[in-house]
């Protein structure tokens, strides 16, 4: 399941995946280290709008390349990045306005 966006809040299903894609610490640091692109070596200011490469983040985070491709898909999955495709490599960002509806959801529920 991917999160949708033409609904103001999360369903039940959604928050379940937001959950799951959150209850691993490295999955939880991996959006807490794209708040900040720049902090990641060779980031350039225009890299910012595509996002960070996956070698990146693979590389701070001392996991191997298909455990970090996998972690980073569960968190597409989830809504809380975005993927972008350029030649062979894979660039994530943050999904800051889904992170938004996230926030007002849980606002909402709790």
């Amino acid at each position: 399941m991917i999160v949708r966006y033409d609904h103001p809040m999360f369903s039940e299903a959604e928050l379940l995946t937001v959950f799951r894609a959150l209850s691993n610490p490295a999955r939880r640091q991996m959006l807490v280290w794209l708040k900040e692109p720049m902090g990641f070596p060779g980031q350039e200011p225009g890299d910012v709008e595509i996002g960070v490469c996956v070698t990146d983040i693979q590389r701070r985070a001392g996991l191997g390349q298909s455990t970090t491709s996998q972690y980073l898909a569960m968190l597409r999955r989830a809504g809380l990045v975005v993927a972008t495709r350029r030649g062979k490599w894979t660039y994530y960002r943050r999904d800051e306005a889904n992170i938004a509806r996230l926030l007002e959801t849980l606002g909402d529920v709790f």
